[in-house]
């Protein structure tokens, strides 16, 4: 499953020499390549095995200042591509050159591979856990291992590459009571190995939680985020923090450099930590461990080499490509939040009247920060006891307010997609519902 052939393969080299011998000043070539072999389970039992592989070349070119991108996946007539990314160029305006140069940097290759029997074996264990204590639930799952080689070139000397071997796991666990249908799902991604007894217990304790039905809180009350749920506050602050918004003027955190902005927490980033971690960004600049809030104080933004240019600041390492037809913009490789002290029952035990909020249908919080999610699985708590499920909820509020608010951090910090965090207790958010 490990791709080596994107270092020694010429077709970078010849897309870069036939875009200067056809008139660009200079060239960059990125090509991706994946294999994935998932294994799905259904109706509690192996369903197939899949194996499915894509490979993509994106050739990026300047002439006389002006960029066009051109993109193909599977095999590739560099000539072709080449005319297309020049035809391209002339709808475009100039703009400044941005080409990182004469590095060939050696990164080492990240994660290991696991083979199908073991996936296989994991996805089995998980499922036999969660029956074993609730054998009317009716479990769906996939576990995969995923090999992804990248490989970044250009007419100024830069040549990097690397492969990453990542895991991952989703569990899904339907249990129907009459009229009644409760799906609890928690996953993992790690490099190395996964843990399908810590997948299983957490959808055991979730639905030990469920058991009973009960009537939600309603007004201002203290919310409690476990850590799959609180990526959602995450994101606002991300997006605040993205230099480009902060030159459209969209980030409210603009001037606030050296200000505190929100409770004393901090957060950063690391090219060293976690699955989602990379030894360079689309541009190839290498990544760099960068604290953006340090205890609720402001520090840094994120940016690539344009952005960069613009705020007269150098590139952290963060310009990424949103997909292979795409020009490089600021974004996160991975985004971390250091943890609190204290676990997610001793985060219960502060809630005399609350909700949990642990899985939520859309309401994502746009840069302005305001929220309204529908809660698909919330739990009241009362007297710092877990008292049963709610249903037909929402949750709104603003997220800088509420990060303001923040009561507790939990020690509990976990990966959702590519942001690592705690579960976190916030103060006096509003929660309504149809059954009050």
């Amino acid at each position: 499953m490990v791709y080596k052939e994107l270092p020694n393969n010429s077709l970078a080299e010849q897309l870069l020499e036939l875009s200067i011998k056809s008139g660009a000043e200079a060239a960059e070539v990125y090509q991706s390549k994946s294999l994935s072999r998932p294994v799905f389970f259904e109706a509690n039992r192996l369903k197939q095995l899949e194996t499915s592989q894509s490979e993509g070349t994106a050739l990026r070119l300047w002439r006389n200042g002006c960029p066009g991108l051109a993109v193909a996946y599977g095999p590739v007539e560099p000539q072709a591509l080449v005319e297309r990314a020049l035809a391209l160029s002339q709808l475009n305006q100039p703009e400044a050159l941005e080409l990182n140069s004469d590095s060939k940097p050696s990164y080492p290759d990240l994660g290991e591979h696991v083979p199908i029997e073991k996936l296989v074996e994991w996805g089995k264990e998980a499922i036999a856990i969660i029956r074993d204590a609730y054998p009317d639930v009716i479990c769906t799952a996939d576990w995969e291992c995923d090999v992804e080689t990248t490989r970044l070139v250009n007419t100024k000397g830069l040549d990097c590459h690397y492969s990453d071997t990542t895991l991952s796991c989703y569990v899904d666990a339907e249990w129907v009571r009459g009229d009644d249908l409760l799906n609890v799902s928690d996953g993992q991604t790690e490099r190395g190995n996964l843990q399908p007894e810590k997948v299983a217990h957490q959808i055991l304790q979730r639905l030990a939680w469920a058991k009973e039905n009960v009537t939600p809180p309603n007004g201002r009350v203290p919310v409690l985020f476990t850590s799959k749920a609180a990526d959602m506050l995450w994101g606002t602050v991300q997006a605040a923090l993205n230099g480009k918004r902060v030159l459209e003027g969209a980030s409210p955190w603009g001037e606030r450099i050296g200000k505190p902005v929100i409770s004393p927490i901090t957060v950063y980033q690391d090219p060293h930590a976690g699955p989602y971690s990379c030894p360079f960004d689309d541009e190839g600049t290498p990544t760099q461990s960068l604290v953006f809030i340090q205890d609720g104080v402001l520090q840094h933004f994120y940016c690539d080499r344009t952005t960069g240019r613009q705020l007269s600041m150098p590139s952290t390492g963060n310009g990424f490509r949103p997909g292979l037809g795409s020009y490089p913009t600021p974004g996160l490789f991975n985004f971390l939040i250091q943890p609190g002290g204290e676990s997610l029952q001793q985060l219960i035990h502060h809630l005399d009247d609350g909700l949990i909020v642990d899985q939520m249908l859309g309401g994502n919080g746009s840069i302005s920060g305001d929220f309204s999610i529908n809660v698909d699985l919330g739990y009241r708590v009362q007297k710092g006891h877990v008292i049963g499920r709610v249903k037909d909820t929402m949750v709104a509020g603003n997220v800088y307010t509420a990060l303001k608010q923040l009561v507790k951090l939990g020690d509990d910090a976990d990966w959702n997609g590519s942001c690592y965090t705690p579960s976190l207790l916030v103060d006096g958010l509003s929660s309504t519902s149809k059954q009050n």
